[in-house]
């Protein structure tokens, strides 16, 4: 063989493999944060419940109706007497090793989500027992009826039930999962995770979607491409810059003011892809001075009014709703019961609170997340209106992952613990006064910041009991007047953003949370 024919079969065999790449369909996505939490189950930070919705999936799921639907499940049974739920698991469940998916898999599972989950602590409440039969069946017994079984193991965000092998859901829920293996529809390549740079997932060609449209959570999750790659890029005019010039495809939520921006080119669209939108939360911890005293709490209840938040983050009023109702203005659970003088900001009735609390000038360790600009401007309004009632506040800046490592410690605030601090919640999880984390008030059990109050949790009880609508609003709107009384948390309005796109990229399913499978990329 000569010389140049040499030549031109070693490069005809270096672009082969380019040439096959090439053709690969990749999606890139811009991400709302760096993703350096990998377990859905140990936090409730949005970025890893979205990473956990790529690379696993769930019993039930919830529809964009907010209907409640077999996901991994091919049927259920419930007994006459409403104390026996007996789960089918559907044909072609595999890991992503090859392994199949089986049910004390997913026992396990639930188990562990549940001992972390205000939700699924709840329903356990309930639960005598676990069973698996055989390799594809779940029995749940309970010691008195609930509605919270499929509502709970289709729960739409954090925590989200996901299924992992068994030999990951028996790792400690307060420790870290090591193994990362789902059975969703894309495979996570920790061989090519760079925090802070990309995260890879691709395509797993033995998931078997289900045969519905793809519905909110629900219904068949058909990926339309190979690979999916996260850019986490922390600058957002450059975010956006990298849209506008076709090196990125989609950003899962582009800051406000940027809006005009990418609205004026002609090659991008933006997409409302969580209706239900948003609500802003201060949250306290209750474990040390001065917040164990709920008069302190009190304070703030006054102290704080939800425009001063909104403004100051959101900006255009479109985009922003002020809501006096814990539980979403617009759902079937909205009440301003305990709520009429609250939350506009009446400076006196706040410093006589604090005069009544005996509050002695303890500093405020109020975290401040940094990174993420729609939690940036939170913590500096909280402060103003903190100290103009004469509380001292140390504001100390941080980036959101740093903050929610810091979250989980008990620690004294002036020895690496903290106060306070400020995030948000897609109101799809907060429906209801057993879905919303941060009202769980059962003490140890409770989410950080660890309200324990046996009035809250009576009520709870009674919620999660009752089944006539009438009678769950009546438990709802008693359960905001207690929370008046014991604050576990103040809630700041409800807010609204839209995704921003290239127009090659389409299919995008509306859902509380960024789903992509779906999508194609033209």
């Amino acid at each position: 063989m000569k010389w140049t024919a040499k030549v031109a079969l070693a490069a005809a065999l270096l672009a082969a493999p380019l040439a096959s790449a090439e053709a690969q369909k990749t999606l890139r996505f811009v991400p709302h944060s760096d993703l350096k939490i990998l377990d859905p189950i140990w936090t409730t930070a949005y970025i890893t419940r979205n990473h956990g919705y790529m690379v696993y999936d769930t019993l039930f799921a919830m529809d964009a109706n907010g209907d409640f639907k077999p996901q991994m499940v091919d049927k259920y049974d419930v007994s006459a007497d409403k104390l026996t739920y007996t789960l089918t698991l559907r044909n072609g469940l595999t890991w992503h090793d090859g392994a199949p998916v089986t049910a004390e898999d997913c026992a396990a599972s639930i188990k562990r989500w549940a001992a972390k989950d205000s939700l699924g602590q709840k329903m356990m409440s309930f639960v005598t027992g676990i069973e698996t039969p055989d390799a594809k069946t779940i029995v749940i017994k309970l010691r008195e009826p609930t509605g919270l079984v499929i509502s709970g193991l289709g729960k739409p965000s954090s925590n989200v039930p996901f299924m992992m092998p068994k030999r990951v859901a028996e790792t400690d829920p307060n420790k870290q999962i090591e193994d990362f293996t789902g059975s969703g529809p894309f495979v996570f390549k920790k061989d090519e995770w760079q925090p802070g740079s990309k995260i890879v997932y691709t395509k797993f060609d033995k998931y078997v979607p289900r045969s519905e449209p793809a519905s909110g959570f629900a219904g068949g999750k058909v990926v339309k491409v190979d690979r999916v790659e996260w850019r986490p890029i922390r600058d957002h005019q450059q975010s956006v810059n990298a849209l506008l010039a076709g090196e990125i495809d989609y950003i899962e939520a582009p800051p406000h003011d940027l809006h005009p921006l990418i609205k004026a080119d002609k090659n991008i669209y933006m997409y409302n892809w969580n209706p239900l939108g948003n609500q802003f939360t201060f949250r306290f911890n209750v474990l040390h001075k001065p917040f164990d005293n709920p008069k302190v709490r009190q304070a703030l209840l006054y102290a704080f009014n939800q425009e001063d938040f909104l403004k100051a983050v959101i900006g255009d009023a479109e985009n922003y709703k002020l809501c006096k109702a814990m539980f979403i203005c617009g759902s079937p659970m909205e009440t301003s019961a305990g709520m009429d003088d609250k939350l506009e900001s009446n400076f006196k009735k706040a410093r006589d609170l604090l005069k009544e609390a005996g509050y002695d000038g303890t500093p405020i360790v109020l975290m401040h997340s940094t990174d993420l600009q729609v939690l940036t401007n939170l913590a500096p309004v909280a402060k103003s209106l903190m100290e103009k009632v004469g509380l001292k506040v140390d504001m100390q800046s941080m980036d959101w992952q740093t903050l929610v490592a810091r979250r989980a410690k008990k620690d004294a605030p002036d020895k690496g613990g903290w106060h306070a601090f400020l995030t948000s919640w897609v109101s799809a999880d907060l429906l209801n006064p057993v879905m919303m984390g941060f009202l769980n008030s059962g003490c140890e059990k409770a989410m950080f910041g660890w309200p324990c109050d046996p009035e809250i949790e009576k009520l709870r009880d009674q919620f999660a009991k009752a089944t006539d609508l009438a009678q769950q609003k009546e438990i709802v709107a008693n359960i905001q007047k207690r929370v008046v009384e014991y604050p576990t948390h103040i809630h700041l309005g409800q807010w609204y953003n839209h995704g921003a796109l290239r127009k090659n990229v389409s299919g995008v399913v509306a859902a509380p949370a960024p789903v992509l499978w779906n999508i194609e990329v033209k």
